[in-house]
């Protein structure tokens, strides 16, 4: 294979046409893209990527043959152009496009959840309890269902999720519950781009949501030896003996940190570490996994090296390795094998498999391998925080030490204490901060604020929780059989205590908090491909990925915001006046307000006029409905039917919370009850003069999460 031909080929025709600026930069790119050959690999999970990326772009559902035929034509381009650099480069890259879209679809159509078609009940439900989340204040049940009032079966949904706030039985995964409860579809988008709940519930198998009513019964008992059913019952035990020894929030947070269980903790608690940048800590992911993964291989491995025997003659660096991996597996039971966790286990696993097989454990190119098995195996992850926010930091941190290896063991060699020490501390300093700069833009995009001094509040909890809080944690399982657990529980709660008080000063440092606009998706994806670029290159060309990365991160901050936003209920009506949006109900959709208050960075709900107040922020209003501007144009929101007449002879933009039966000759823009039905939350836009109306239905097309209302009220 000859440098001189395929992508370097444009070198040489430089001489050809001089003064060509497009041959002149083919070179530049051809001639560092060659000499970082061994790192083409890297990129193989980023295609993959691009193809499930666009299968979720698509307005409609292709078909089945689409993502086949891109294999095919992968195998054909490989077959005609194997003698060519260009040709097999080719190749790999549709291949490997045409293999992330095909496992999208196929994840998709195997998926086939069933949605109930409109709201129903209070109808009595049955079915096998899969799941309990215990929250502050309720908990939250997800079923498989044999009833659903008188539902057919064939428009049963596989699985529902219903919150129950009253007092409920005894009950355990497996167990056969009756109840009451008011069940509706999943909810779409309460805004154009925001968070698809519908397409999150669809690949978990979820149909219907709602609440319970009354009392809950349970019908028959779950099976004793069914292994789910002993593992609840194992976690339960645990959480039980936690509290007993450890007290409120101490003992809340070392049941999350063991078992994933995060009910016990209150609001106040939540919101302190969210500001804080130490959310992360709370939710079980690659970190807590590789802690007591390291946990139990540092320990065991110091251990038996103590014995000359062992260390000399037996390979206790594997057998430690084993174990860990043993350990990983009872951890992810533990935390009750959800899908962040599982994605936590094979990481920590790949790098345990390394050490068993006697390769590098920690490297750029096993992070490939793992994103690589992880998005073939459940695509739909690519979309969630989770994924993003766990395999941003990693990257970051691996790239960076990788690119300074040698830099590193340069200055530790024949160091002194002093020299360890400052060495531990830039570390520690530079772990922090490129594990928030690598999460912060999908912290901004996802849940629309950032915590500005995330990297000093882990430079603290952070070792905290790796090497004193995590190690008793593993010590006091251990000692759980015996009833010795409280040996170890004890020195966990003060470490734990030292979390939380750093935890609250500094969320309580002015501006902990920055509220960020809503980011569209296309400037997540500069920030993504961005960061890619200057962490998987090696050489100077790797910096311009600087350039797509603070476009990305500028974009929210010029981006216009929407002027008008209407729920898809017809429920809720936000109106962009002098100080903020204005809402038509202080009480109505408090889910949807929520959403819209984060998404524009606004911090409480400023309440439209009440009929007969004389106006305010631009926004008068009276029984039927209000009145505003949006750029000079009259916009009318309409209540009742009887404002009609008159708002439709007079109005630029009207917005009908119920239906319209006639012409509106004055609008240019029409949405009546009818439109909010077909196509979801509305959005306006004014740019440059030009009004542009989105919806989450033009947003998000038909697709199998999000049915046509009108086919499925149809069935």
């Amino acid at each position: 294979m000859h440098q001189e031909e395929g992508i370097a080929a444009g070198a040489g025709q430089q001489e050809a046409v001089p003064g060509s600026a497009a041959l002149r930069l083919l070179s530049g790119i051809a001639s560092p893209f060659l000499a970082e050959r061994e790192r083409w690999m890297l990129w193989l999970p980023v295609v993959l990527g691009c193809g499930i990326g666009g299968y979720f772009l698509l307005k409609a559902e292709p078909p089945l043959w689409v993502g086949g035929a891109g294999l095919g034509a992968a195998i054909g381009l490989a077959v005609l152009l194997h003698r060519s650099l260009n040709g097999r480069l080719l190749a790999l890259l549709v291949c490997a496009f045409s293999l992330g879209f095909a496992a999208a679809q196929y994840r998709s159509q195997t998926a086939g959840t069933i949605f109930l078609d409109r709201q129903i009940g209070p109808v009595i439900v049955e079915g096998q309890l899969v799941r309990i989340e215990q929250r502050p204040g309720d908990r939250r049940l997800t079923l498989e269902p044999t009833r659903i009032g008188r539902l057919s079966p064939d428009k049963m949904p596989r699985r529902v999720r219903m919150v129950v706030r009253s007092e409920m039985p005894e009950i355990a995964l497996g167990d056969r519950i009756r109840l009451r409860a008011v069940l509706r579809p999943p909810p779409g988008p309460s805004a154009p781009g925001a968070f698809d709940f519908q397409r999150h519930a669809y690949f978990e198998g979820i149909g219907g949501v709602g609440y319970a009513i009354g009392d809950v019964s349970r019908l028959a008992e779950g099976k004793p030896a069914g292994f789910w059913v002993a593992v609840d019952g194992l976690r339960r035990t645990i959480t039980e003996r936690i509290r007993a020894i450890l007290p409120d929030e101490t003992g809340a947070m070392a049941v999350a940190l063991l078992t994933g269980d995060r009910s016990g903790l209150s609001e106040q608690t939540l919101e302190t570490m969210r500001d804080s940048g130490l959310a992360h800590l709370l939710a079980i992911s690659g970190l807590h996994m590789g802690l007591v993964a390291g946990t139990v291989f540092f320990t065991l491995r110091f251990l038996m090296a103590l014995s000359p025997a062992l260390a000399l003659n037996q390979p206790i660096k594997k057998w430690a390795a084993l174990a860990a991996l043993a350990a990983s597996f009872v951890y992810l039971l533990l935390a009750g094998a959800t899908v962040p966790t599982q994605r936590a286990f094979l990481m920590t696993g790949l790098v345990l498999v390394a050490v068993l097989i006697d390769r590098v454990a920690i490297s750029l190119r096993l992070i490939a391998w793992a994103a690589a098995f992880i998005l073939l195996l459940a695509p739909e992850v690519m979309l969630g925080p989770s994924f993003q926010m766990s395999f941003a930091a990693v990257l970051l941190l691996v790239a960076f030490y990788e690119a300074n290896r040698e830099r590193f063991a340069a200055f530790r060699a024949g160091a002194g204490p002093l020299r360890r020490g400052s060495l531990y501390l830039f570390g520690l300093v530079a772990t922090s901060v490129l594990a928030t700069a690598g999460t912060l833009p999908f912290a901004a995009y996802h849940f629309n604020q950032v915590a500005l001094y995330g990297a000093l509040a882990n430079m603290a909890a952070v070792p905290l929780t790796a090497f004193w809080i995590m190690p008793w944690g593993v010590l006091a399982l251990l000692l759980l059989p015996f009833g010795l657990e409280g040996l170890a529980l004890a020195p966990m709660g003060l470490g734990i205590d030292g979390v939380l008080a750093v935890g609250a000063w500094i969320s309580a440092l002015p501006g902990a908090v920055l509220a960020v606009p809503a980011m569209h998706a296309a400037a997540l994806l500069a920030v993504s491909l961005g960061g890619l670029w200057l962490a998987l290159w090696q050489r100077a060309w790797r910096f311009a990925g600087l350039v797509p990365v603070v476009a990305g991160l500028a974009m929210p901050w010029i981006a216009p915001q929407p002027l008008l936003l209407v729920d898809g209920e017809a429920k809720l009506v936000a109106l962009r006046g002098t100080n903020g949006l204005a809402f038509s109900s202080v009480r109505a959709a408090s889910f949807t307000a929520e959403n819209w208050l984060q998404r524009a960075g606004q911090e409480w709900r400023i309440a439209m006029p009440r009929p007969g107040s004389g106006g305010r922020d631009g926004i008068a209003c009276d029984g039927l409905g209000c009145i505003g501007e949006v750029g000079r144009l009259k916009v009318a929101i309409i209540r009742d039917p009887q404002a009609l007449a008159e708002d439709c002879r007079s109005a630029d933009i009207v917005v009908a919370l119920v239906p319209i039966r006639q012409r509106c000759p004055s609008a240019r823009l029409v949405v009546d009850r009818f439109d909010l039905w077909r196509h979801g939350a509305h959005a306006l836009y004014l740019e440059d003069g030009v009004l542009r109306l989105d919806s989450v239905g033009a947003d998000r097309g038909i697709r199998p999460w999000a049915p046509d209302p009108a086919a499925q009220r149809n069935r």
